[in-house]
């Protein structure tokens, strides 16, 4: 069994990116990345998509997707390894990679060290062109520490943050782009009017009641801290602020300890960065993790099985049909 350390400190980060300019974005998580690893961080994270912008994606043809894509191991992947070294830290940022004919929403984690980890979001629903990954990332750090990556939806599904845990992660990376959507659900996200923002230094007050309310924080609150208790992991959100094409994006930035609750955030609905120093004493206690001792493996076939009813993701988020109430496996008993 590998000793943790004590504590690490990391950093979340919230900021509006600037639609298809690698650069500008680029400077924007030099920036924001020295300044948390002049705070202490070891670790930086960023939002999902941040280094290209989000949501104007989806209105892009394909050709356009691809003459902004970059493999893996491109210039703007290299930029950020080279900038981990330089600040002795581990620095995440998502981006567009392009792997011969397919496309990816990719995250890459680069560490200190020079190792680079590439997560492809499982559950793509941005684009017809964009595909979904097909294996988890889970990985060891130089701090003794093993992480995971999911990305934004990948965290909706239980089974994913469950999947990583059991692979050893104690620390899950979930850079997203979320808040003020259309959800399609009628208890679910709603749009967050863009005057709200373009007003925001006139009357802060009504945007920060938005993205704090039931379209950002309010919404998160359902859901986030229950994958971090009910795996005994710390999580690691990151999220967009502002503009993101016709939508509005909440912010939210938190970091939260394997009981789910929340050690840092921010209410502010601007650029921001939130430090905390995990603190893993917490975690061989951790209720979660003492429940998933209880399991019974023999007993969870039905978690592999095809119900008929399962949809790619682009179909699943983008549907505005109800789903079957007798969502059913048929387990031949």
């Amino acid at each position: 069994m590998v000793e943790l350390p004590d504590s690490l400190r990391a950093s979340v980060v919230q900021f509006e990116a600037v639609p298809s300019d690698t650069a500008q974005n680029l400077e924007t998580v030099r920036r924001l990345a020295a300044a948390a690893v002049a705070d202490g961080s070891r670790l930086v994270v960023f939002p999902e998509m941040c280094l290209l912008g989000y949501w104007h994606l989806t209105k892009m043809t394909t050709e356009q997707l691809f003459a902004l894509a970059q493999p893996a191991d491109g210039a703007l992947v290299t930029e950020l390894s080279a900038l981990a070294r330089e600040l002795d830290a581990g620095i995440g940022a998502g981006f567009l990679e392009v792997d011969g004919d397919r496309l990816f929403n990719s995250y890459a984690v680069c560490l200190p060290d020079g190792a680079v980890h590439i997560h492809r979001k499982l559950h793509a629903f941005e684009h017809e062109a964009i595909a979904s990954g097909d294996r988890f990332t889970v990985f060891d750090t130089p701090w003794g520490v093993r992480m995971a990556i999911l990305i934004c939806w990948d965290n909706n599904l239980v089974e994913n943050v469950r999947a990583v845990a059991l692979q050893g992660a104690t620390v899950l990376i979930a850079p997203h782009q979320t808040g003020g959507t259309d959800s399609r659900s009628p208890h679910g996200m709603r749009v967050i009017p863009a005057e709200l923002w373009h007003n925001r230094h006139e009357d802060p007050q009504a945007l920060d009641e938005a993205v704090n309310g039931p379209s950002g924080r309010g919404w998160l609150m359902r859901w986030l801290p229950a994958r971090a208790h009910d795996n005994g992991i710390f999580v690691l959100f990151a999220n967009g602020i502002g503009t993101d094409d016709d939508e509005i994006r909440t912010g939210n930035a938190m970091i939260l300890d394997p009981y789910g609750r929340i050690v840092a955030e921010t209410p502010v609905a601007d650029e921001a960065v939130v430090s905390a120093d995990l603190d893993f004493e917490l975690l061989p206690l951790a209720t979660g993790r003492r429940w998933m001792l209880g399991r019974r493996p023999e007993l969870y076939g039905i978690l592999t099985q095809r119900s008929g009813l399962e949809r790619d993701a682009r179909t699943a988020r983008h549907s505005s049909e109800p789903v079957p109430t007798d969502f059913r496996v048929d387990t031949g008993e």
